[in-house]
Parts: structure tokens; C-alpha cells; sequence
């Protein structure tokens, strides 16, 4: 066990550092509009991907079940979905590309913040066995992982809309365009965190009995849909943008953050098991 543990953490750190000379790299190019740089970043993020992927592939083997038990388990694979999307979406939408700045160094903290919990084997409780459970964690983590980018570009719509922003931001698109991409991803967040709730209503039905118990955790999770309701629905039919929209997503992302991490901590629920 001691030898498979740390070849587990070996795996994660190396994708760490992977991951940091991505970020150096891809910094530079950006700041520095220096678009060779810029593109060669992605060979280390890439091959840091491989070794995050098979790290969480071999865990997940040793342990008999998929990353959702244990603190680092969480960790890595919410950094995983946030590094998959994201490279998913600027292969398809170029201009996104600039949200790297944040997401990638989110990404490699989350991996470096797990491999600081004990990684230790942890027994699967018969309730956590449901198909309905891995629906619930997987939209969970796709939502955070949208809402991550999200929250890029929201950091820069306030970052260029000082007076007189450093150069390298009069670089990354309009003010427009990034109230839009924060806009959109916001959105496709929404929609997964509601999918999510709806698979753990299913789930918690099937297991005890009932839909919703207000519980921390289901109660956070609801703010948290709500806070982003509110935040698109403001969007939508009373034209807000600009840098109350900005700071609005970031309110919401801390609340997101705390839903995620904090609350299962805050009192003893079903799902205290989470994150012992």
C-alpha cells in the first residue's frame, strides 16, 4: 500500500510540475505576445494532463472505485474536468484560449492541494455504489469546471477595465467579448449544477428514501443554483454586464467554492462520508 501510495503521489507531482512550466510558458507568450512561446506551452500542459489522467486511472484501479471518497481523490479529479474542458473549448473556440492564465494555475494547485491529504484506500459504503451517485459527482464537477473558466474571464473584464490597463491585457479580447465568454460559461455551468442536484435528488431517493433533506450540503448546493439563476436572469431580462456582472459571477463562484469544499464540513449529514 505505502508503495502504491507513493507512486500515486510521485504521478501528481510530476503533472504538477508539468503543469507549472505550462504556466511559465504560456504567461510569457500572452504578456509578451510572443505566439511560438504562447503555442509550446501546450506540449507541458498536454503531457502534464497524461500523467494527472493516468494517475487518477491508477487510483482508481488500487482502490476499487472512481475518485469521489477521499479529499486528494476530489481534488484531482475536479482539476482533471477543469484541464479537460478547457482544452476542449479552446480547440474549438480559439479566442478562449487567454482564460489559461487562470485556469492553469487553479488546475495545478488543486493537484498540488491533493497530494497533501492522505491518499489512504477508503471503503465504499453501500449507498455510494449507485449509478445515480457517479451522475451526481460527474455534472458537479463539469459545472465547476465551466464555471472555472467563467470566473477567468470575469477576473479579466475587471482587470482591463481599469483606466489605463498594462499592455499585455489591451491584448486579450474586448470587453465585450469577455463579458459574453463569462456570460456563456456561466450558463453551461448553470445547467450541469441542475442536473447535478436533479441526479442527487434521484440518488438520495433511492438510498434513504427521500428527495431532500437540507442537509449543509444540499442546502449550499441550492444557494449556489440560485446565486447563478439570479445572475443569468439579471443577465437576460434586465441587461446587466459589465463589472457588476463580474463581481455578481465571483460572489457566486466564492459561494460555488464553499458548496464544493466547506460544507460537507458543517455539521454531520449523509454527506459527511465525503470528505473524511
Amino acid at each position: 500500500m505505502v508503495d502504491q501510495a507513493s507512486a500515486y503521489v510521485a504521478m501528481n507531482w510530476l503533472a504538477v510540475c508539468c503543469y507549472v512550466v505550462a504556466t511559465v510558458l504560456n504567461a510569457g507568450g500572452i504578456i509578451f505576445r510572443k505566439a511560438v512561446v504562447e503555442r509550446r506551452s501546450y506540449w507541458p500542459l498536454w503531457l502534464g494532463l497524461a500523467l494527472h489522467s493516468a494517475s487518477l486511472v491508477y487510483w482508481w484501479r488500487v482502490v476499487g472505485h472512481g475518485p469521489y471518497m477521499a479529499p486528494s481523490e476530489v481534488l484531482l479529479s475536479d482539476a482533471w474536468i477543469a484541464m479537460v474542458l478547457f482544452l476542449g473549448f479552446q480547440r474549438a473556440f480559439p479566442r478562449i484560449r487567454p482564460a489559461s492564465l487562470i485556469v492553469v494555475p487553479l488546475v495545478f494547485l488543486m493537484v498540488a492541494l491533493a497530494n497533501f491529504y492522505n491518499p489512504g484506500i477508503r471503503s465504499l459504503p453501500p449507498t455510494f455504489s449507485s449509478i445515480w451517485l457517479v451522475l451526481h459527482i460527474s455534472f458537479y464537477k463539469i459545472a465547476l469546471g465551466a464555471l472555472i473558466i467563467a470566473l477567468a474571464f470575469s477576473i479579466f473584464y475587471l482587470l482591463k477595465a481599469r483606466p489605463a490597463p498594462p499592455d499585455w491585457l489591451r491584448r486579450l479580447p474586448d470587453l465585450e467579448d469577455l463579458d459574453l465568454h463569462a456570460y456563456r460559461f456561466a450558463g453551461f455551468g448553470f445547467i450541469f449544477w441542475a442536473i447535478g442536484m436533479l441526479a442527487g435528488s434521484i440518488w438520495a431517493y433511492k438510498s434513504w428514501g427521500r428527495y431532500w433533506g437540507w442537509d449543509p450540503v444540499e442546502t449550499w448546493s441550492l444557494m449556489t443554483w440560485l446565486i447563478f439563476g439570479t445572475y443569468l436572469h439579471l443577465r437576460r431580462f434586465f441587461r446587466m454586464s459589465g463589472r457588476m456582472a463580474a463581481w455578481f459571477f465571483i460572489f457566486g463562484f466564492a459561494v460555488a467554492v464553499v458548496a464544493q469544499f466547506a460544507s460537507s464540513h458543517m455539521g454531520t449529514s449523509i454527506h459527511s462520508e465525503y470528505f473524511q
